[in-house]
């Protein structure tokens, strides 16, 4: 997994911590327990929130704790390589 990968490193589909809300329009800093999937061969932004992808990404984005987001991440990079093999 690419957790502590920083975007732009080359990474296509990671698996991060989810970052704490914003309150009041400030970031709350710090990140929550849940983690999500940024995948940028799907169409992701690293850079966006959950809410502000489309609802198809949201599905894949999660979130997830950590053991489910484990065995999504896993199941969505078996998938882009099924796809990549004609399957």
């Amino acid at each position: 997994m690419t957790v502590s990968t920083p975007p732009g490193h080359g990474w296509r589909v990671a698996l991060r911590r989810q970052q704490a809300p914003a309150v009041d329009g400030r970031t709350g800093g710090g990140y929550t327990d849940a983690f999500e999937i940024i995948c940028r061969d799907c169409g992701d932004d690293p850079g966006l929130e959950y809410y502000d992808v489309p609802p198809g990404l949201q599905h894949i984005h999660g979130p997830y704790w950590i053991d489910t987001g484990v065995t999504e991440y896993e199941a969505h990079l078996a998938w882009h390589e099924a796809l990549a093999r004609g399957e």
